[in-house]
C-alpha cells in the first residue's frame, strides 16, 4: 500500500492522510478492532462527527489497503492491515527509496547534515549498519 501524497507541510499521520483519516487510523491503532458506531464515538469525544462520514471514510481506507473489515453477525468490525509501526516504517522506506532513485547522492548528503542533531545511539546505529553493508558488498 503506497501512499500517493505526502504533505511536507503537516506533521504525524497528517503528512499520510487527510485530517479524518488521521484520527480514525490513530484511534484504530489504540487498540482492538472497532465498529464504525465506536469510531465515531471515540471522535465525537473532540467535535461532533456524522456517522455517515466516519463509514465513507473508513471504507474508502478499506479500498486503499489500510484497514481491513469483517462481519461480525450484523455488525462490521474493523481494524489497520499493519500496525503503526509497521505502517510508518514501510512508508519511510518507501520514500527513502524513491528519493535516492531521484536524486542520488544529494539526498545521502542531506541525511549526513541531519545528523548533526540526532543522539549517539542513533549514529552509533547508522555506523553498524553501514560496516555491515560493507562486509556485504
Amino acid at each position: 500500500m503506497k501512499i500517493q501524497k505526502f504533505k511536507m507541510n503537516e506533521s504525524g499521520l497528517k503528512r499520510f492522510f487527510g485530517p479524518l483519516e488521521a484520527k480514525i487510523m490513530d484511534i484504530l491503532w489504540s487498540g482492538e478492532e472497532r465498529t464504525i458506531k465506536d469510531v465515531q464515538l471515540e471522535l465525537e469525544k473532540e467535535k461532533a462527527t456524522n456517522f455517515n462520514t466516519v463509514m465513507t471514510v473508513m471504507n474508502r481506507l478499506v479500498e486503499k489497503g489500510l484497514l481491513q473489515k469483517r462481519a461480525e453477525g450484523r455488525t462490521t468490525m474493523f481494524k489497520p492491515v499493519l500496525t503503526r509501526e509497521e505502517f510508518v516504517n514501510t512508508q519511510s522506506k518507501e520514500m527513502t527509496h524513491e528519493l535516492m532513485d531521484e536524486f542520488g547522492s544529494v539526498v545521502v548528503s542531506h541525511m549526513i547534515d541531519a545528523l548533526d542533531d540526532a543522539d549517539d545511539d542513533l549514529v552509533a546505529q547508522l555506523e553498524q549498519k553501514i560496516k555491515e553493508l560493507k562486509k556485504e558488498r
